[in-house]
Formats: C-alpha cells, sequence, structure tokens
C-alpha cells in the first residue's frame, strides 16, 4: 500500500478470505464483469521483464504483442517475476516493484470505469481505473491481442424471390 500512497492513490484494498486464483473467481468475489479484472502478468521480452496488466476477459496473444513490441515475448519463471517485482505470482501488483518494470496497459481495460488490480498479495485488490493504472506504473497503452474483426451476417430481402 505503500508504494500506491506514494503515487498519491488512497487504496480501498479489499482481502479476500482465500486467494483467487483467476479473473473470473476474482470478479464473482467483487461481483463486477471479468474484463474489469487487470492480471498482472509479468513476461521476458527478449529476456528481459515486462509487466502485462491486461484485462480478464481475455488472454494475451505473445506472438502477437511480441511482433508489435520488436520481439519475442516468453513466460517468465517465479524467479524472474520474484526479482522484477519484490511479488510472488498471483499477487504482482501494478507498483511497488525494486526496479521500474517496463509496463505496457491493455487498452480494453480502458472500457470500464473502475477496474480492480492485485494489491501485492494473493488475498487482495483495489479499485481503480484505466487512467490511474498508466500513470502510476508510467505503463504504456497497448492492445494484448490483434483487433477482432466485425462479422457481417449477409442480409437477407425477406420479400425477395429466391433466383436459380
Amino acid at each position: 500500500m505503500g508504494a500506491l500512497t506514494a503515487q498519491g492513490v488512497e487504496p480501498r484494498v479489499v482481502w479476500f478470505d482465500d486467494a483467487v486464483t483467476t479473473a473470473q473467481l476474482a470478479a464473482d468475489a467483487l461481483g463486477v464483469q471479468v474484463g474489469q479484472i487487470a492480471n498482472s502478468l509479468v513476461f521476458t521480452l527478449d529476456g528481459e521483464p515486462i509487466l502485462v496488466l491486461t484485462s480478464g476477459a481475455h488472454r494475451v496473444d505473445t506472438e502477437w504483442l511480441g511482433d508489435r513490441l520488436g520481439g519475442r515475448i516468453g513466460r517468465a519463471s517465479k524467479d524472474t517475476v520474484k526479482a522484477a517485482t519484490g511479488q510472488v505470482i498471483g499477487g504482482v501488483a501494478p507498483v511497488g516493484h525494486p526496479t521500474r518494470v517496463r509496463t505496457f496497459v491493455d487498452v480494453d481495460l480502458a472500457g470500464y470505469d473502475e477496474v480492480w488490480a492485485a494489491a501485492g498479495h494473493a488475498k487482495t485488490v483495489f479499485p481503480t481505473t484505466f487512467d490511474e493504472l498508466v500513470r502510476i506504473t508510467g505503463g504504456t497503452p497497448h492492445p494484448v491481442q490483434p483487433p477482432v474483426e466485425p462479422t457481417v451476417e449477409p442480409t437477407v430481402d425477406p420479400t425477395r424471390e429466391p433466383t436459380g
């Protein structure tokens, strides 16, 4: 919480009785949409740790994102996560790391007035906003998966006689 306070945020930390291990469990416990959960995921980009704050509504497309960032994204080991953030997998907060971690914030989180992020422990979260996440992390807003192309259904005129 000290790291949040240092960023000018007075967090309203919520403690769960048990660790919530998925975005859906966190959303259910909070009574919010799964997309409002900001998962803190540590990856490596060409061997350097990066933090991706992504909406719980989808997964990070690491190949696509790596191509956009000009490198190769890989899964970070638990030791890399701990060294980069000072926190363990399951409770990584967006701030409070020993050194600055290059951070990307999923633009899909901007679609919610309130999002929930980990507060540094597997049983804690705090409410925030997309803009505040970008500000406190010094993160870069970025999509984490390719845009979904809208499917266009052919329209059929019910008054028209079939041809053929």
